[in-house]
């Protein structure tokens, strides 16, 4: 990454601070993120990882993509709401990533959603769901706007409001949230989330058509 690249992060995440009326300090404690590797991240001394990244989008309330783009990752310009599109962008996160990983598809999420559809209809997938979904809540820390809609899924889901098909649909995207085996593991940041933000859309539009 060229000093360029590292300038234009720091005066980005520079002037976001300023805006939130952030110190250094208090965005240190925000992030868990020690002042001095901040600083040096700022400063253009060192390459922000894409933990850094998730952080600081999370705290700043700005998409990662804009962080991602001035900290020099390769991301298309025109990045679309559109979601194979998205995937795009996740497939060569993953490529460049170190991680071993499968390549990442739409037909393979709603197979994975449909299988996981079948599973929430049994007494172990419900229980899943109702002692589970709070705490993988908790674990991510309310990353993605995608959250308050699982949130409302999880809400109608455990008050059973709805008929069987729309009940399995809820309960196939709230277990696909849950557990750690999907598609594109969590720990895999940031793309690790965007995942799940697809399936829950992916859910949503069933949801509507029915």
């Amino acid at each position: 990454m060229s000093l360029n690249e590292n300038d234009t992060l720091g005066s980005l995440v520079k002037e976001l601070l300023h805006k939130k009326s952030l110190s250094m300090r208090k965005f240190s404690k925000l992030t868990s993120i020690d002042v001095a590797t901040i600083s040096r991240i700022v400063n253009g001394k060192r390459r922000a990882n894409l933990n850094h990244l998730q952080v600081f989008a999370q705290v700043l309330d700005v998409p990662i993509v804009n962080l991602m783009r001035a900290a020099g990752y390769e991301i298309e310009k025109n990045v679309t709401d559109d979601a194979n599109e998205t995937i795009r962008q996740m497939q060569k996160v993953i490529e460049k990533s170190d991680i071993h990983q499968e390549e990442f598809t739409l037909d393979l999420l709603e197979q994975r959603l449909s299988s996981y559809q079948q599973y929430s209809r049994t007494d172990e997938g419900e229980e899943i769901i109702r002692k589970e979904f709070k705490e993988k809540v908790k674990k991510v820390a309310g990353v993605g706007p995608y959250i308050q809609q699982l949130q409302d899924i999880f809400t109608k889901f455990t008050l059973r409001k709805g008929n069987a098909k729309e009940l399995a649909v809820m309960g196939g995207v709230l277990i696909y949230f849950i557990l750690t085996m999907d598609l594109v593991p969590d720990y895999l940041f940031p793309i690790g989330f965007i995942d799940d933000a697809i399936a829950v859309q992916t859910a949503t539009q069933l949801l509507s058509q029915k």
